[in-house]
């Protein structure tokens, strides 16, 4: 049974299952929903807990097995705790999961944890196993669109309130600027808040939080993947798009992994666009390419909009770029590598914006200083 994080709480309250698996990236809400799994077993009797972590090919698997079978002979009821960070049991665990699942009994409550898992994985036979055997609770992480309510209903759950209107609006758009990618610093932001602002009597209104208190109490604790910046640039978002390289900059990411999630950003968008001109149909031609998930969106958007001689400069664009950061400067582009990955984001997000409907086409690619 696959449930998400939000349907956990109602699931939990209809009755506890033998075995719960937590799989993703993301630590507040994979650790929340630990929690509320071992807080359930703890009201249910569920009075002892033990921690395995697979670590490497040497764990012991039957001892595992065998723990698991002797509890239900003398032992008080507990919550097994199964951890693998690196999501791959290897042979033996995969067989072992699979045997495990057999011993399941009322007098434990098994609880693993594991990173995201792809598709292989999730197909698996032991995640298979696992998933029937109990329920599994996909961590999704929040997207960028999705964090300024997901701010406010963690506002309302501490009392507190945005104010209405425009300023309200524009005060959520900036915490969520200061806490993109980093739900946990955006759980002790909220927090914060809660400690300043919350209101004394917790069943009286909330408290109204103004623009300038947000402003004054947030940190830039903002944390960015290199990955969800190709997504920015792809989507047309200049500012967020320069945000965000400014934040792995920042961060002391290489300039180099940087400019090849672009330029292979770039080198797709060009050849699913030579496979649409030659008759292939949008959809197998991403197929071909690899190109899945939020980028399969954005790549159907931005394909049709672009042309072979934009697609033809920006991809020499990225050649160039990849020799200055690499140490190889061009006269024509700035010498500091991060100088000109703001270029090449420039010139895309450019591209991209002028194949919008409604705007208007301008002049050709400004390519040189």
């Amino acid at each position: 049974m696959q449930l998400r994080a939000d349907q956990l709480p109602q699931a939990l309250a209809k009755g506890l299952r033998p075995l719960y698996v937590i799989h993703g990236d993301e630590p507040l809400l994979a650790q929340e929903a630990a929690d509320a799994i071992r807080s359930a077993a703890r009201a249910a009797g569920y009075s002892e807990r033990s921690v395995h972590t697979v670590a490497g090919a040497h764990f012991d698997w039957s001892g595992l097995l065998g723990e698991a079978s002797a509890l239900s002979l003398f032992a008080d009821r507990r919550v097994i705790e199964i951890r693998i960070p690196s999501g791959k049991p290897g042979k033996d665990g995969s067989e072992a999961l699979q045997r495990y699942v057999e011993t399941l009994s009322d007098d434990n409550l098994t609880l693993i944890l594991l990173p995201k898992l792809d598709r292989t994985q999730q197909t698996s036979a032991w995640f298979t196993a696992l998933d029937g055997a109990g329920a599994s609770i996909r961590i999704d992480p929040v997207e960028r669109r999705a964090l300024p309510q997901w701010i406010a209903q963690r506002l309302a759950a501490q009392g507190l309130r945005i104010e209405d209107g425009e300023a309200g609006q524009h005060a959520l758009a900036f915490f969520a600027d200061r806490i993109e990618g980093n739900l946990l610093a955006a759980h002790q932001e909220i927090s914060k808040l809660a400690l300043l602002y919350a209101p004394a009597d917790p069943r009286g209104a909330p408290t109204v939080l103004t623009q300038t208190q947000i402003e004054s109490a947030v940190l830039n604790v903002a944390r960015y993947d290199v990955f969800k910046l190709g997504e920015a640039v792809l989507a047309g978002q200049v500012a967020r798009a320069l945000r965000m390289l400014d934040g792995l900059e920042a961060e002391g990411e290489a300039a180099v992994l940087v400019h090849w999630t672009l330029a292979d950003d770039l080198r797709g968008l060009q050849r699913v666009h030579a496979a649409t001109l030659q008759g292939k149909p949008l959809p197998l031609a991403l197929r071909d390419a690899r190109v899945w998930g939020v980028k399969e969106k954005l790549f159907e958007r931005v394909v049709p909009q672009l042309d072979a001689a934009t697609l033809t400069e920006l991809v020499a664009a990225a050649h160039t770029v990849d020799g200055i950061v690499k140490g190889l400067p061009d006269r024509q582009w700035p010498a500091e590598p991060w100088a000109a990955l703001r270029r090449l984001v420039l010139l895309t997000v450019q591209a991209v914006q002028r194949g919008q409907p409604g705007q208007r086409k301008g002049p050709p690619l400004a390519l040189t200083a």
